[in-house]
């Protein structure tokens, strides 16, 4: 995923305020590019940039066009967002499905637009005729109306999840432990139980049953494991040191 071919295009944004959090989403998703079709001059550039915080130079930068086919007439995907269905609106992908579709897309230095409506509205019949696919982000059948700034954060924290797949070692979780490695830590954890006398030889086996069952559910990663080893060794080196001095 290339996120600087990652287009987001705002068609008549009502409100000047969700503009600036639509910057601020964008920042937080390493997507720079706006594009709004409407006039500059119908919204306030101080409220914008109160609510960018430190990306009001996304909307500084925006560029401003008459239509949603102008802004897009370079991107080779134009993607419309809509919560509704409908006969007109053909199939609607989900945002993880866009992603993957964006994602070959970018990567061979074509520009991929997702496009959102104006807050009241959304996307009309006619504007998404402009659009070559639909996305939809599933919510509440009682209360389906998205915020335009999160509507732009949800699609675009798709996209930049869809990029970290890519970077190695980057927001990527942990590998849980094999099996054969928690017993090592189980082993860990009850020699050195035994060292200070905590149980009798016969009752090792089932205190080694309790920590793996307990470490095996708990999916650990190795910073774990290791935490857990070092502090049931650092408490058998103190008892073996408490008992030296007495």
């Amino acid at each position: 995923m290339n996120l600087s071919n990652i287009v987001i295009v705002l068609d008549h944004p009502d409100e000047s305020r969700n503009i600036g959090a639509a910057c601020r989403a964008m920042a937080n998703n390493d997507i720079s590019e706006l594009r709004i079709v409407g006039n500059k001059e119908n919204y306030d550039i101080e409220h914008i940039h109160v609510l960018a915080i430190h990306a009001g130079a996304i909307f500084d930068n925006a560029k401003f066009y008459d239509s949603i086919t102008e802004a897009t007439k370079d991107c080779a995907i134009c993607a419309g967002t809509t919560r509704r269905r409908g006969k007109k609106r053909g199939k609607l992908l989900l945002p993880e499905e866009f992603a993957a579709m964006a994602d070959s897309t970018t990567e061979s230095n074509a520009k991929v637009a997702v496009i959102f409506g104006n807050e009241r509205t959304g996307l009309t019949d006619e504007q998404l005729d402009e659009c070559n696919l639909g996305v939809t982000i599933p919510s509440s059948d009682n209360f389906g109306s998205l915020n335009l700034s999160h509507a732009v954060q949800i699609m675009s924290y798709h996209l930049f999840r869809k990029a970290l797949v890519q970077k190695k070692g980057e927001y990527r979780g942990y590998t849980p432990l094999t099996l054969e490695r928690v017993d090592n830590t189980v082993k860990t954890i009850t020699d050195n139980m035994q060292k200070i006398g905590f149980f009798k030889m016969p009752g090792r086996q089932d205190m080694e049953n309790f920590w793996r069952s307990i470490l095996s559910r708990a999916n650990l990663s190795e910073g774990e494991a290791q935490y857990l080893e070092k502090t049931f060794s650092k408490m058998a080196g103190l008892a073996q040191k408490n008992q030296n001095q007495e």
